[in-house]
């Protein structure tokens, strides 16, 4: 199989700071593959580095085959990048800051008008592709910079965060167009985000990163198929002999694994139907009282919280973004 990226060892530390610790994955040709995980964990680092836009501290990176390290010119060649914040112009309209990201991006002059028609009709602002993007809605302006970075018709397209911000309504019209993107160019995305529906409606593959590294590479399907076919959730008063009560859970034939949280027991089974009668027993017999049980499918939730111990949360960030931002500004200069 043709790898359209492929890391080894890679990583990149900011002083003592590791924000990308060893990570080794690879992203196959055509493929939509997702980096789920919270601010901070390593999504943009990497990004920044496949996009040579960092260089990093240790490891190797190939893209479309060239080296980040001593061939970027030749991966930017097959690069579209697409940043969380949006580099359009205001002040222009749609159809100026195509022409001007054309201009930069050195298509021959001959094929600017027929590109810039092409993709404002996919990603359908043809409309309003002379008006000025000041009076464009959130959603419009993040069509605009994906439009910007397809028109030099990249091998891979790198999405950091596409939709953040943005309202659930307006994140399922750009999920929309990202995978009319995908068939149309039959070409490779990598994107990053923290949405947990995202990386499921979207990608083919997802590795959930934390701390820098990555936790699992798998498909949204077998990550959750893994965790079983049911999750059993239930709330205990505290107790004294708690470890007592979570072993005998452990012999449940049909339990595939267990998380504590305080008092918050989660279990991961394929069979909760048989299993939630032998927990209550098990709790009668060592007089435990469950406040509350419930029984549902397995989520992505139930996934990023088996492997990292925490659920995702969005506002978390601050040092590795901010360290990222301040790098690209000093890039840019």
């Amino acid at each position: 199989m043709l790898h359209s990226i492929e890391t080894k060892s890679l990583s990149k530390s900011f002083g003592n700071v590791k924000a990308v610790d060893d990570i080794t994955f690879s992203v196959e040709s055509g493929e939509i593959f997702g980096f789920l995980g919270p601010n901070g964990a390593g999504k943009s680092t990497t990004m920044m580095i496949l996009t040579t836009l960092l260089k990093p501290t240790s490891g190797q990176a190939l893209v479309s085959g060239f080296d980040v390290k001593t061939q970027p010119k030749q991966v930017r060649l097959k690069i579209g990048y697409v940043q969380q914040e949006s580099t359009v112009d205001e002040y222009l309209t749609g159809r100026e800051n195509l022409f001007l990201q054309a201009r930069l991006n050195h298509i021959p002059k001959d094929q600017i008008k027929k590109r810039i028609d092409e993709v404002l009709e996919l990603i359908e602002l043809s409309d309003k592709q002379n008006d000025a993007v000041v009076t464009y809605s959130g959603g419009m302006r993040k069509r605009l910079d994906i439009a910007g970075g397809l028109l030099h018709r990249p091998k891979v397209l790198f999405l950091d965060e596409p939709t953040v911000g943005l309202d659930i309504q307006t994140r399922r019209k750009i999920w929309k167009y990202i995978k009319k993107i995908h068939l149309e160019f039959e070409m490779t995305i990598f994107l990053s985000t923290h949405y947990m529906e995202e990386a499921d409606k979207l990608c083919d593959r997802i590795g959930i990163i934390d701390g820098g590294k990555i936790q699992v590479i798998d498909s949204p399907q077998n990550m959750k198929k893994a965790m079983g076919n049911e999750v059993i959730s239930l709330v205990i008063e505290k107790f004294d002999d708690e470890n007592k009560f979570i072993s005998k859970l452990r012999t449940i034939e049909y339990i595939k694994k267990i998380n504590e949280d305080q008092n918050k027991i989660v279990l991961f089974a394929s069979n909760g139907t048989e299993v939630i009668p032998k927990i209550f027993q098990m709790a009668s017999d060592l007089k435990i009282k469950i406040n509350s049980i419930s029984l549902t499918q397995p989520t992505l939730d139930d996934v990023f919280i088996s492997y990292t111990g925490h659920e995702i949360r969005s506002e978390e960030g601050g040092f590795n973004r901010k360290r990222e931002h301040a790098k690209m500004k000093r890039l840019r200069a």
